[in-house]
């Protein structure tokens, strides 16, 4: 049977995690050997029973993370005043403004007022609450302190916020900047550069290659111009079919991992959620192993995925993180290592693990605002090879007929 329990020992420090176990009495027994009592458990459903409470559409639900951020802080608040939980979460379905996810936190309310856990009712809507939150609520319930673990998840929610701001501002000026070209180069070979082409035509003027393939894809897109639509559309879509595949995860994270200009960014983001979720999950009482399991389910880089994976096993046979990690150089710099090692060493990993993650925020703060610096050249050499290539095509036709006039 599958259970979820928490327990504490005479420290006060309280662990809890999802075991699979024949029955509670020989899990208590193990608890007790360990030097803990277990102070609440719970029988979960098994995945194939669990599965059938979500249903299909559910799984494809969508809010944006400023709400799901305000959600959880004006949760909190709520329940910090004193007020119930199926109040607060009713008063927080009246305010919303988005009336799918205000039916949805009416349906959640109505859970816990019949008697669920109101973890069993975000559990229902994956595409809204996914297992890290879940797990979070579920350990905040089980040990009485829902209110920390709500404080602690819009912290995490807020700086995941703030961190995917930044980064997305980054890459606003080169895409509106290319998109902006591409514009401008339809516009130039579907109504200027015909006008142009017709000179050449009359002259009867032999035309370079570099030419003759501007004019290809001038007659291109006037010709036939929804078969080309069509056909960039049918690309985007088949590249995003592409990426929801494991081959092409494995595909994305490579080249992320690997562009010199992306890289580094990438890996701070990764390692700034690896650590905030990371101690996140241990502040709120969950145990190593089972934090490293839903990290591995909640980061989106393969390779991290798989690190994190393999740290699962290791981990199990007393093997600590810092040396699991440092077997993954290329993702994982000496400073996580080194923090890590000095966290497990001190039995301060939790609060080592936030300073890390502030640290790679910061850092990629300071990335982000230099981003723009770094892409501009690049686009500009770019934008100059562009321009410069259509300029010489254009001449090149114009000097020939010059030629042949004197």
């Amino acid at each position: 049977m599958r259970i979820f329990y928490t327990a504490k020992n005479f420290e006060g420090k309280v662990k809890s995690e999802e075991v699979d176990v024949r029955n509670e009495r020989e899990l208590a027994a193990q608890l007790r050997a360990e030097g803990y009592v277990m102070t609440s458990v719970e029988e979960l459903k098994s995945e194939a029973d669990g599965g059938k409470d979500i249903k299909f559409m559910n799984r494809f639900i969508r809010i944006s993370l400023t709400d799901k951020l305000m959600f959880t802080r004006n949760l909190s608040v709520m329940i910090s005043s004193g007020l119930p939980l199926s109040k607060a979460v009713r008063n927080i379905a009246a305010q919303t403004q988005k009336k799918k996810f205000a039916a949805i936190l009416n349906q959640i309310c109505e859970g816990i007022q019949a008697g669920g856990a109101f973890a069993d009712g975000l559990a229902k809507y994956p595409g809204i609450f996914d297992e890290l939150f879940v797990n979070m609520i579920r350990v905040g319930e089980t040990s009485g302190g829902l209110e920390e673990v709500l404080d602690i998840l819009a912290i995490q929610l807020e700086k995941e916020h703030e961190l995917m701001s930044k980064v997305k501002g980054a890459m606003t000026y080169p895409a509106v900047i290319v998109v902006a070209m591409m514009g401008i180069a339809v516009l130039m070979l579907t109504y200027i550069l015909p006008k142009m082409m017709s000179v050449f035509t009359d002259m009867h003027v032999e035309l370079p290659a570099s030419t003759r393939f501007i004019i290809f894809l001038s007659d291109s897109l006037r010709q036939h111009g929804i078969l080309v639509t069509a056909g960039g559309v049918t690309l985007i879509v088949a590249i995003k079919l592409f990426i929801m595949t494991a081959s092409g995860k494995k595909t994305l994270s490579f080249m992320t991992v690997n562009l010199p200009v992306v890289k580094k960014i990438v890996i701070k983001v990764n390692c700034s959620r690896f650590s905030r979720i990371y101690s996140s999950l241990l502040k709120s009482g969950v145990s190593s192993v089972e934090s490293l399991n839903i990290i591995s389910r909640t980061l989106t880089n393969y390779y991290y995925r798989r690190a994190i994976e393999d740290g699962v096993e290791q981990i199990q046979k007393g093997i600590p993180l810092s040396e699991i990690i440092a077997k993954y150089p290329k993702i994982f710099p000496i400073l996580t290592v080194q923090m890590i090692q000095v966290g497990e060493e001190t039995g301060k990993t939790e609060m080592v693990l936030l300073k890390l993650a502030e640290f790679y925020e910061g850092e990629v703060d300071q990335l982000s605002k230099n981003m723009s610096s770094i892409i501009e050249p690049v686009l500009m050499i770019f934008i100059g090879s562009a321009v410069g290539f259509f300029a010489v095509s254009m001449l090149q036709p114009m000097y020939s007929i010059m030629d042949s006039i004197k």
